[in-house]
């Protein structure tokens, strides 16, 4: 049986305050002053790799980019672009933009067309 908190700072933080609202759970600030989906580039040395994938999708072939140095808001705009330009669907996963099929060849052009420094993963 789980045992019972005992005090108010065994919660874990402050979940409700009438001075400022509601607060984030993530960073705990307001949500008016929230830190948490401010715009942060992905680690890495950009470089955006693209590879062929097909482990754990049930032999359905995947087509994956990473390392794309772009805030979310922008990697979710090119990741839409990536898939009409192969005119398939896709997602946005983590970072990691995943395109139905197998275009390693065309997103590498696509890619080093707009400007990114892009390499060929994988086998």
């Amino acid at each position: 049986m789980a045992k019972k908190a005992s005090s108010f700072a065994s919660l874990g933080g402050l979940v409700y305050s009438t001075d400022s609202g509601r607060h984030c759970p993530g960073c705990g600030q307001p949500v008016g002053a929230c830190t948490c989906s401010s715009t942060v580039l992905p680690e890495g040395d950009g470089i955006a790799r693209v590879r062929r994938e097909s482990k754990g999708r049930g032999g359905k072939t995947v087509t994956t980019v990473t390392g794309v140095p772009l805030p979310l808001e922008e990697l979710k705009v090119l990741a839409t672009n990536l898939k009409r330009r192969c005119g398939t669907g896709g997602a946005l996963k983590d970072g990691v933009i995943e395109i139905q099929g197998d275009h390693v060849d065309l997103l590498l052009a696509e890619l080093i067309r707009l400007g990114f420094k892009a390499k060929k993963s994988g086998g």
